[in-house]
């Protein structure tokens, strides 16, 4: 008799602690690299006021105004700034007050692409472009942006894959659970207890 009472008990309480186990899953907790991700986050917004190449600053690769036209900037630089501003930047931002793996995962994957086209950048202002024409090379701001959206991107990933880990085991956990509760009802349902 105690033990059907305490499988009405349980059941009573398994959803309420399956939304709890839920909404722990899908949280984060950066920990201390929540301060290394805000100092990155922090280099990259001041990495838009400084020159990207000649007179062009981060803004200007941006918004790919005149004084960027007049540099040459070139697509994969253009690319790598509204990779970084929307990743690098805001999802970042996002991850870190609202704490969701799922924006933190967004975040890892943005930065990563933008890391690839950060090096690109770099590499093709010091390329000749047609007709032989040799413009201003990597400026400070483009290389502070790439090492900043490297660092960003190397924390993020352990971030995500820490919580990872943690998640897979809470879920083990449940399965067990719920395995134990299942050959439970089964030998009191057959009589076999």
């Amino acid at each position: 008799m105690k033990a059907a009472e305490d499988s009405k008990d349980f059941d009573q309480f398994r959803s309420e602690l399956e939304a709890v186990e839920r909404k722990i899953a899908g949280e984060i907790d950066p920990g201390v690299r929540a301060m290394v991700v805000a100092g990155a986050v922090f280099l990259l917004l001041f990495s838009l006021v400084l020159p990207h190449a000649g007179a062009a600053r981060g803004f200007d690769v941006l918004l790919y105004d005149s004084v960027a036209v007049d540099e040459h900037i070139g697509l994969p630089s253009r690319v790598f700034v509204w990779f970084t501003v929307v990743f690098g930047i805001g999802f970042s931002l996002l991850a870190l007050m609202t704490r969701r793996w799922a924006l933190a995962w967004i975040a890892v994957a943005g930065s990563a692409i933008a890391s690839v086209f950060g090096v690109f950048s770099i590499w093709h202002r010091q390329t000749p472009g047609l007709g032989n024409y040799q413009g201003a090379g990597p400026g400070p701001g483009l290389i502070l942006a790439t090492i900043a959206i490297m660092v960003l991107t190397f924390h993020w990933v352990r971030v995500v894959w820490s919580r990872t880990a943690v998640h897979l085991a809470a879920e083990e956990q449940r399965r067990n659970a719920a395995a134990q509760a299942e050959e439970h009802d089964r030998k009191r349902l057959f009589g076999e207890h």
